[in-house]
C-alpha cells in the first residue's frame, strides 16, 4: 500500500491496535457464530470446560485477561443458560462446567480452530504466531507499567 493511501494515524500504536482489534473480533464473530455464542462467552466456556474439579473466577479472569467483574457477569450468563454451575468452596466459589458445556466443547473448538485458519491464511502462519507473541509481550509490559 503506498503512504499515501495510508491512514494519517497509522503510525499511532493505539490507532493500529483498535482497527486490528475490530477487525480480528469480526473474524472471531464469524468463527463462532455456528456455536450460538460470542468469542468472549466461548472463552470462558472453553476456560472452564478444562477444569472437571472447577476452576475459580479469579483464574479465569488471569487466563483471559478479564476483570473480575467482567468474569462475573459472563459466568452469570453461562449459569442461567446451565452452561456452567458454582459451588462453594470455603471463601470461594468453584465454577465447573456442565454436561451440556462439555457437548458444546468439540464445537467450540473447531471455531477455536476456524479463527486460526481465518487469520492464519490471511496474514499467513509464521507472522501471525510471532505477532500474537509480541502483541501479548506488548500487553503485558503496558499492563504492568
Amino acid at each position: 500500500m503506498k503512504n499515501s493511501e495510508k491512514s494519517y494515524f497509522c503510525n499511532c500504536l493505539f490507532f493500529s491496535s483498535a482497527s486490528f482489534a475490530r477487525n480480528m473480533s469480526k473474524l472471531a464473530d464469524e468463527a463462532f457464530a455456528r456455536t450460538g455464542w460470542s468469542p468472549s462467552y466461548a472463552f470462558v466456556m472453553i476456560t472452564v470446560n478444562r477444569f472437571d474439579e472447577g476452576v475459580i473466577p479469579s483464574r479465569i479472569a488471569k487466563e483471559l485477561h478479564l476483570t473480575p467483574s467482567t468474569v462475573t457477569r459472563l459466568l452469570d450468563k453461562l449459569e442461567q443458560k446451565s452452561m456452567v454451575q458454582r459451588e462453594a468452596d470455603g471463601k470461594n466459589s468453584l465454577v465447573k462446567p456442565t454436561e451440556k458445556s462439555l457437548a458444546l466443547n468439540d464445537e467450540l473448538m473447531d471455531s477455536w480452530n476456524t479463527l486460526f485458519e481465518s487469520y492464519k491464511a490471511l496474514l499467513g502462519e509464521e507472522f501471525s504466531g510471532r505477532l500474537a507473541d509480541q502483541l501479548y509481550d506488548a500487553s503485558e509490559k503496558i499492563k504492568n507499567h
